[in-house]
């Protein structure tokens, strides 16, 4: 059926109905590539979790191991050259709290700590794990607003569709 004649007499073929269906079919188009652009935006947000959750793994293993060199240091079994109630920072602790921006004592220029030392590079850590913490939740925000976003779209787009084709068939009909 290539032609319906509508009540008034007038014949009108499919080819002319195309406006009519597919404004509706251009919005769920639209629609669909609104809930693509919201998929993405949480897919990049879930790519930056995954990476703060790494940071926060290592971060917590270098808070652990500060608090352990403190201990030494109190204990008189740090591992200083020159002082047994002062420990030795690690290189990648140094180097990460460098990156960071994250606070240590520098004093004498070098990388010796004794307790009251050690204190600074621990706050300084549980601070950027907090920061990290804090971070993380924000972005699962926004994640599950982009995922409303999702939602909704698909949902418009699928509205969409169903009244064009319930407008085709009504004018397939001929009503």
């Amino acid at each position: 059926m290539t032609q319906v004649t509508l009540d008034s007499g007038k014949a009108v073929t499919l080819g002319e109905l195309g406006p009519t269906s597919s404004l509706q079919l251009m919005f769920a188009k639209l629609q669909l590539e609104l809930s693509e652009t919201a998929k993405s935006q949480a897919m990049d947000k879930m790519d930056a979790i995954s990476k703060a959750q790494d940071e926060q793994k290592k971060v917590s293993g270098l808070l652990n191991q500060a608090r352990q060199l403190k201990a030494d240091a109190n204990g008189g079994c740090g591992d200083c050259p020159w002082d047994e109630k002062a420990s030795m920072m690690p290189q990648e602790m140094k180097d990460y709290m460098d990156a960071n921006g994250l606070a240590y004592d520098k004093t004498g220029n070098d990388l010796a700590n004794n307790s009251e030392e050690w204190d600074v590079a621990i706050t300084a850590l549980e601070s950027r794990l907090e920061e990290l913490g804090t971070n993380t939740q924000q972005e699962m925000v926004y994640i599950q607003d982009y995922m409303g976003q999702y939602n909704s779209y698909l949902q418009g787009a699928n509205t969409q569709i169903s009244n064009s084709n319930q407008t085709l068939t009504s004018l397939a009909k001929g009503q």
